[in-house]
């Protein structure tokens, strides 16, 4: 059984780094998720070496499968993952949407994903996460990014 474990501190050195996943809002504070399959994500991947760091590497990941430019991100904090005697990282980051290219197919596996703008206190719903980690880290990222950030509130959700 898979242990996850949300830490809001600096990923200690020499824990692997298998992904960079981020929370991304756009100016009326809603959430971008990908939906694939009918099934709600977040958007990220692993970190190649050409990615000199996280925030690199989550601005490729969201070129590469949604065609969204994204600015502006800061480091959230990692879920430990605890599986197969193995443990490692998955880095959590915010972010804001600077734009929003046309839909295309993602340029590792060809498909197209849609791009869905949730509000806020709907996240955890669609994302559906089990266990309290990542709703944990859903919780953190809201409340970091409503301090951080200046959103002009709508109380719509939509697809882009």
């Amino acid at each position: 059984m898979t242990k996850y474990t949300w830490i809001k501190e600096e990923v200690p050195y020499g824990l692997k780094i298998k992904q960079v996943y981020g929370i991304v809002f756009a100016e009326d504070g809603n959430i971008l998720l990908q939906i694939d399959n009918n099934k709600y994500n977040l958007t990220g991947g692993k970190p190649e070496p050409k990615d000199k760091s996280y925030t690199e590497t989550l601005k490729r990941e969201y070129i590469e499968e949604l065609n969204v430019n994204i600015y502006d991100a800061q480091y959230l904090g990692y879920l430990l993952v605890e599986e197969n005697n193995e443990k490692y990282a998955q880095v959590r980051m915010i972010a804001k949407i600077k734009s929003v290219g046309q839909i295309k197919p993602d340029v590792d596996n060809g498909k197209i994903y849609k791009r869905f703008m949730a509000k806020q206190e709907n996240v955890k719903k669609y994302l559906n996460y089990e266990g309290i980690a990542g709703n944990q880290m859903i919780d953190d990222a809201i409340k970091i990014g409503n301090q951080k950030y200046k959103f002009n509130f709508k109380d719509n959700e939509y697809y882009i």
